[in-house]
């Protein structure tokens, strides 16, 4: 494409021309190319304050006090590139210092004095200043440069030029205060050579900049920036966004931040007007008065500022026809509250850095005159758009970057951002290694030399080269490395989806902080906010959200519940006892759509949000309260505690001490995981409790009577009987349930034996479902996949699948085109899925494999059924209409987890109708599973043909040991490396499947299903390896882990758990399954035997030798993979056996398992 531009719906090409020497000009030059076209045009409009009236200035009257100044520094002999330093205060006075250091030459960085005098000081000791200019204005309005400073600058640096006291006077000319004792000024000298340009000649890489931006162990690091950005962006943004010199531009950056370069540049480079408002203007309400006042056309805005504008605000202000947003995410809440107070406003959301010297990049809004209902389209958060003229983002697929072989990502995949372009600043002053970082010659052209070849061939055709060409380095074909994840949508842009050091981890679980600050921002009370990662008083890292409420709202809401707003306190306490019952709505709103680990602990409610002088959110600076605002503020609206009883005092004591709050913030009818708890909390309680009480409750006892009433009224009820191993009975009748909800099914289903062609799959991006869909793809070329994925698209749908499938298996891009991805969701009805790809489901599927599940062991049966049970209908729905269908389910054994079936001394066959289940499963996943057993043993007595294929433990690949490690055998494996230990369980045998054998029998039932109706499946090793070999490969392979009796290991194991906390010890593998392991492990892990006859046919139809039993060989390899992935330590026993076998995991899959995280869920 010409200059460089993106096609619409198209990804940019990162060998594309970006016309690197498309150089405009200096800007100081244009600025007085201007001056000569129309000296007498108001250039600056500085707005009345309390103490000072409106002041005003000409094109010409900015242009010659700033020739006076930069003459005076090249006097004092200030070179090209030096660094002028600027204490500034936002006005005219920092336009003409601006200008002044260009037209020497020189390179201008800003100090703001709001700034403390220490972090004053680390500036200047990165800049190393040759210069120093200190505007009057500051030093009336803020202070002069503190005595700290001064000295500083006396002892370290040695200034050629400086001008003490810069002032704009209302008749245009410029003073520069006195540094003589007669007062004599500055720049006296210099006054009769206010028409002369100085003409210093600068090229593209000349540095007129230096910025700041954060950097490692708080010490800020300078950007230099190059003459090239300044100019070169504004034709191209004039034509865009109809700016011209007719517009009124705002000065609302702070005055530090790089974007008030923005703020100056454009209107000057156009020839239009400045409006610079008062300090006491920039504050809510009356900085849109400001703007309706003054009739500002377009302003920059970062998004904090953008809330300052329309926060409390009624005055509209029509004029206002662009308005450019950077620095943070802009989310559709501030764009509809701005678009309603400016109706003709086009709201242009850009992506730039520091280091990108402007922002590059843009995704325009029209005007709410022009399209109302633009918003309503919008996702919450608005996308960065795509390049502007000659600038593009890259998003690149991390996995193949650190393999050195980088890929630009498809749609809907999420990468790293890259931004290409010719503008880009320089690097970091003093910095060369960080520099070679981050800017990053362009790995994706063959021939790194083919722009400077080009423009070498340009040249010599021209025959004469421009002044400036002395200045310029050459084409340089480079990339920005911006930290920032992101993905492109199907029109072509990018969504900024977090930074690659924002997604945090949270026992084990990733969570993003965008996405939870994207949920509350669009609670209606809730005007801004911001979430962070904070570390309570035991040093555990906590979800914390900070809340600015909508006050006008907060007040109506208020009056239709009824409630008093009857606080008027804002410290702490105030606040937080004031909007308690914001605050919990807040969590409930977030509880509907984030994962209970994802919901912030506490949500602390603030007047407004502290800003940086640059008009961010200082982080650095939120409160954080301690244990005893948070139990006086939660003992508001609480009832008193003079009613509880006396287990109800001590289970909410450790209750409170467990999750780390203050017994005053719990009440009654909190919820434990509501409250901050979660499953190692939950270990923690019940194992307090049994030391107390010696009562033993089970963790499912503590979710399913989830309120300290319920859960202490359990236990009472468990002191009152004592009863070992209390139980609470069964919440329904789970069989009951499941006999209902046959009623339901279809009366018949057609059948057919047609060769299957097209094959569904639920649960795709799970271990096992990942590793079906690989085996059908890799072994029948005939088959195509549709796989059903949550995901936000089709595209984003596949990127997970390859993810899952390269993360434990393998992935080959020539299977894409037989892979179809459909978004839906198992909870939902018809599968969440449209009508119409419900229909094309109806009218083309031949074999439904129905892998996935929510595999949960403490959720109840009522909170799995919508996963578990509704999809089993929703799959035998589409079985019944349409093109005759297979049904293969994947159940777990764990339906025979009763005492029925424990007692038989005989194998338990396929044949056998689950009449012992009926009663007397513990937990909700198994009832689940019986019920859709049982949904879909009554559809093949209506003529469904099928399977119900229960597989053991599965457990990893035979060859490469790859497996998910939240799971129960891999967890014993590591618990007993940390006791130092390991149990004596028997006689027991594991029903221990390798995920290899399990695939081949699922593709087999699923393509030879039986002749008529469903049979079941059992997938079970033969012979079984004993518990107690299994553990031994420990020893085997040098970890110190003898064997001692059951009781002696549970003793261990307690004592650790006990004392993990106070010892800082790694949380123990077992804890989340802590109250099992604990009660009677010798009794509870006896294998069933299991018949398998219909297995062993269906594996002879495939006519091949499938692997069933795991050996200590195969445990080693786990072994030898959990070691690789850092799961568990490498063994350093002197009386190793064996050694590990060697487990090769590439870069690209070692990436893939990190994205699966916990690997079991799909």
């Amino acid at each position: 494409m010409e200059n460089g531009e993106t096609p619409e719906n198209a990804l940019p090409d990162p060998t594309a021309d970006l016309h690197w020497g498309a150089y405009h000009g200096a800007i100081q030059n244009v600025f007085a190319e201007n001056v000569s076209k129309f000296p007498y045009r108001l250039c600056v409009l500085e707005t009345a304050s309390k103490t000072t009236p409106q002041r005003q200035f000409t094109y010409q009257q900015i242009h010659e006090a700033s020739n006076v100044v930069a003459h005076h520094f090249l006097q004092r002999g200030i070179e090209r590139g030096e660094v002028v330093m600027i204490y500034a205060y936002r006005g005219v006075d920092l336009v003409i210092s601006i200008f002044a250091v260009l037209k020497a030459g020189a390179t201008f960085s800003v100090i703001d004095p709001s700034y403390p005098p220490d972090r004053q000081i680390v500036y200047l000791d990165v800049a190393r200043p040759a210069g120093l200019i200190v505007i009057e204005k500051a030093s009336r309005e803020e202070g002069r440069p503190s005595d700290q400073v001064r000295g500083w600058i006396q002892k370290n640096l040695e200034l050629r030029a400086e001008v003490p006291g810069l002032e704009l006077l209302d008749d245009g000319s410029v003073k520069g205060g006195s540094l003589s004792r007669d007062d004599r000024d500055i720049l006296q000298e210099q006054q009769s050579l206010k028409s002369q340009h100085p003409g210093v000649v600068v090229g593209p890489d000349s540095s007129p900049t230096l910025s700041f931006t954060s950097g490692s162990e708080g010490r800020p690091k300078g950007v230099r920036g190059r003459h090239f950005s300044l100019t070169h962006y504004y034709p191209w943004m004039a034509e865009a966004f109809g700016l011209s010199s007719n517009d009124k531009f705002t000065m609302l950056s702070g005055i530090a931040h790089d974007p008030i370069q923005r703020d100056v540049f454009t209107p000057l480079f156009l020839g239009a007007r400045l409006l610079v408002p008062a300090k006491e203007d920039i504050v809510h309400e009356r900085l849109a008065e400001w703007m309706q006042t003054y009739k500002a056309t377009v302003t920059h805005l970062t998004p904090a500022m953008g809330q300052i504008l329309v926060g409390g605000a009624s005055a509209e202000f029509p004029c206002l026809r662009n308005a450019f947003f950077v620095g943070d995410q802009l989310i559709k809440r501030d764009c509809r509250l701005l678009q309603a107070l400016a109706p003709n406003c086009r709201i242009i959301n850009m992506f730039g850095t520091t280091e990108t010297q402007r922002a590059v990049s843009y995704y325009a809004l029209p005007p709410r005159s022009e399209d109302s209902k633009i918003l309503d389209r919008m996702s919450d958060v608005i996308p960065a758009g795509r390049g502007m003229k000659n600038v593009q983002l890259l998003v690149v697929d991390r996995v193949s970057l650190e393999q050195g072989k980088p890929r630009l990502c498809g749609v809907a995949e999420q990468g790293e951002i890259f931004v290409r372009a010719g503008g880009l600043a320089e690097g970091y002053l003093g910095s060369d290694e960080l520099s070679n970082q981050k800017f990053i010659p362009n790995f994706f052209l063959e021939n790194p030399n083919i722009w400077q070849e080009d423009e070498q061939r340009s040249l010599d055709s021209v025959g004469q080269q421009e002044a400036w060409r002395k200045f310029w380095k050459g084409p340089r074909d480079r990339l920005y490395r911006s930290g920032d994840l992101g993905r492109y949508t199907e029109s072509g842009d990018v969504e900024c989806t977090g930074r690659a050091d924002n997604q945090v981890k949270i026992r084990g679980f990733r969570i993003e902080l965008g996405e939870i600050d994207t949920y509350i921002s669009q609670h209606p009370l809730i005007r801004e906010n911001v979430t962070l990662v904070r570390r309570d008083k035991d040093e555990e890292p906590t979800l914390v959200s900070y809340v600015v409420p909508d006050m006008k709202e907060w007040t109506s809401w208020l009056e239709k519940k009824g409630q008093p707003d009857n606080s008027e306190d804002d410290t702490m306490v105030g606040m937080l006892k004031r909007f308690r019952l914001l605050r919990e709505d807040v969590r409930a709103v977030l509880r509907t759509n984030l994962q209970s680990y994802a919901v912030p602990t506490v949500v602390i409610p603030l007047r407004r949000l502290p800003l940086t002088p640059n008009y961010k959110v200082d982080k650095n600076v939120l409160p954080y309260p301690d244990a005893a605002e948070l139990a006086t503020a939660a003992s508001a609206g609480r009832a008193a505690r003079t009613h509880w009883t006396d287990i109800q005092k001590t289970v909410g004591k450790i209750w409170a001490s467990r999750i780390g709050v203050p017994v005053e913030a719990i009440d009654l009818d909190d919820r434990f995981i509501d409250s901050g708890g979660h499953s190692l909390r939950a270990q923690e309680v019940l194992f307090d409790i049994k030391q107390r009480t010696k009562i033993n409750i089970s963790m499912n006892t503590l979710f399913q009577n989830s309120t300290l009433r319920e859960f202490s009224s359990v236990i009472a009820a468990a002191l009152e009987a004592r009863k070992d191993g209390y139980s609470t009975p069964p919440k329904m009748d789970y069989a009951l349930d499941g006999e209902v909800l046959a009623r339901s099914l279809p009366s018949a289903f057609p059948t057919g034996s047609a060769r299957p062609e097209k094959v569904l799959i639920t649960g795709a991006t799970g271990f096992l479902g990942a590793s079906i869909l690989e085996h059908i793809l890799h072994q029948h070329d005939e088959i195509r996949v549709v796989a059903l994925i949550r995901a936000k698209s089709s595209s984003e749908a596949l990127v997970r699948v390859k993810t899952a499938c390269t993360a434990y298996s393998t992935w080959s891009d020539t299977w894409e085109s037989r892979v179809e991805c459909i978004t839906g969701d198992l909870s939902k009805e018809k599968l969440g899925l449209s009508p119409d790809v419900w229909s094309m489901l109806e009218n083309s599927i031949d074999v439904i494999i129905h892998n996935g599940a929510r595999v949960h062991w403490i959720h109840t049966y009522t909170a799995l059924k919508p996963t578990n049970v509704l999809s089993t209908l929703a799959c035998l729905a589409l079985c019944s209409k349409g093109k005759p269908k297979h049904l293969t389910f994947i159940s777990s054994t764990a339906v025979l987890d009763t005492d029925h079936y424990a007692s038989l001394d005989t194998p338990i066959l396929e044949i056998d109708t689950l009449a012992g289940s009926r009663k007397g499963l513990s937990t909700g996943y198994a009832q689940s599973k019986y019920v859709s057993e049982t949904l879909i043993r009554e559809a093949g007595s209506r003529g469904l043909r099928g399977s119900i294929v229960r597989p053991g433990y599965i457990t990893g690949n035979l060859s490469t040991g790859i497996g998910p490690t939240d799971d129960f055998l891999l967890r014993m494996l590591k618990g007993s490396i940390q006791l130092f230990c390991r149990p004596d369980l028997g006689s027991n045998t594991i029903n221990l499947v390798p995920v290899d054998y399990c695939v081949d029998i699922v593709v087999a039932s699923s393509l030879y299903p039986p002749l008529q109706g469903v049979e079941v499946v059992h997938v079970t090793p033969s012979p079984q390896l004993g518990f107690n070999a299994f553990l031994e490969t420990l020893q085997k392979y040098g970890y110190d882990t003898p064997m001692v009796p059951y009781a002696e290991w549970r003793s261990a194991l307690e004592q650790y758990v006990s004392n993990e906390i106070q010892e800082q010890r790694e949380p123990h593998a077992l804890l989340p399954l802590f109250d099992w392991v604990t009660a009677d492990l010798p009794s509870d892990t006896k294998s069933r035997s299991l018949d398998n006859t219909n297995a062993q046919a269906v594996l002879r139809v495939l006519k091949k030798d499938c692997q069933a039993e795991v050996t200590q060989e195969t445990v080693g390899a786990y072994l030898a993979f959990m070691v690789e992935i850092g799961f568990i330590i490498r063994p350093e026993g002197a009386n190793k056996k064996i050694e590990l076998p060697e487990i090769c995991i590439g870069e690209e899959q070692r990436a893939a398992l990190k994205m699966v995280g916990r690997g079991a869920s799909s």
